[in-house]
């Protein structure tokens, strides 16, 4: 069982629209960070790079096929999991995010728990062309939300 971040911290407080935007942040333990976000409105999807040491991860929230794949950098490889509409925000809410700035008395994010398969997935192509060209080459599993 693995505990991974809703990735929903620092990501919501970027302005997202059809760009790529940066943000540098100090993180709730005082460590800084480094985040890119590019959305893309008309793929429904939005691709996050996070750069914080060793907690290095990449994700695509995919919202057509609400679906989301996040590299685990440590592990060497990727998960795939259906998105939880109540975590994940939609690309609309996300862009209301744009001018405002982060509290600095902000909880940290909602963590989910999911459970990854030891069986690997053979054809990432399955799970749509943002997915597939994310994860082709890199070990993938699928893993479904804990309750």
């Amino acid at each position: 069982m693995i505990i991974i971040g809703a990735l929903l911290g620092v990501c919501l407080t970027q302005a997202l629209a059809d760009d790529s935007v940066n943000e540098n942040n100090e993180g709730n333990n005082g460590g800084n960070s480094h985040q890119n976000v590019n959305v893309s409105n008309q793929d429904h999807t939005a691709d996050i790079n996070s750069y914080n040491g060793w907690k290095v991860w990449d994700a695509i929230w995919d919202h057509s096929k609400e679906l989301f794949a996040t590299r685990l950098f440590n592990k060497r490889a990727y998960i795939v999991a259906k998105m939880n509409k109540d975590a994940f925000p939609s690309l609309e809410k996300l862009s209301k995010f744009k001018d405002q700035k982060p509290a600095k008395s902000m909880p940290p994010p909602p963590f989910l728990r999911f459970s990854i398969t030891k069986t690997r997935i053979r054809n990432v192509a399955q799970f749509g062309r943002s997915i597939n060209i994310l994860c082709k080459g890199v070990p993938t599993y699928y893993a479904q939300q804990d309750q």
